[in-house]
C-alpha cells in the first residue's frame, strides 16, 4: 500500500470528517479510506460505462436520466456526510 498526504485541509472540513468518523466508530484513517474506496468504485464504474458506450452498449453518457439521478443522489449523500445540507 501507499501513503497519501493531503495538505491545506480547512479545519472546519477536518472537524466535520473527524466527527463523522467518530460517529461511525472509525478512526479518521479508516473513514477516509472508505471515502477513497467509494470514489474509486465510482471512477471505475464510469470508465466501464464509457467503454460499453464506445462498443455500442447503449449508455447515453452524462445526459442519461439514470446517470444524472444517481449523481444527484450521491452528491446529496456527500453533502450530508460533510455536514453541508
Amino acid at each position: 500500500m501507499v501513503n497519501i498526504q493531503v495538505r491545506d485541509v480547512p479545519e472546519e472540513l477536518r472537524n466535520t470528517l473527524a466527527a463523522e468518523a467518530k460517529e461511525r466508530g472509525q478512526s479518521m484513517q479508516a473513514y477516509l479510506l472508505t471515502l477513497f474506496e467509494e470514489a474509486g468504485r465510482r471512477t471505475r464504474a464510469i470508465a466501464m460505462l464509457r467503454r460499453l458506450d464506445s462498443m455500442g452498449g447503449g449508455y447515453s453518457g452524462p445526459g442519461s436520466d439514470a446517470v444524472e439521478e444517481i449523481a444527484e443522489q450521491r452528491a446529496e449523500r456527500d453533502r450530508r456526510i460533510l455536514g453541508e445540507a
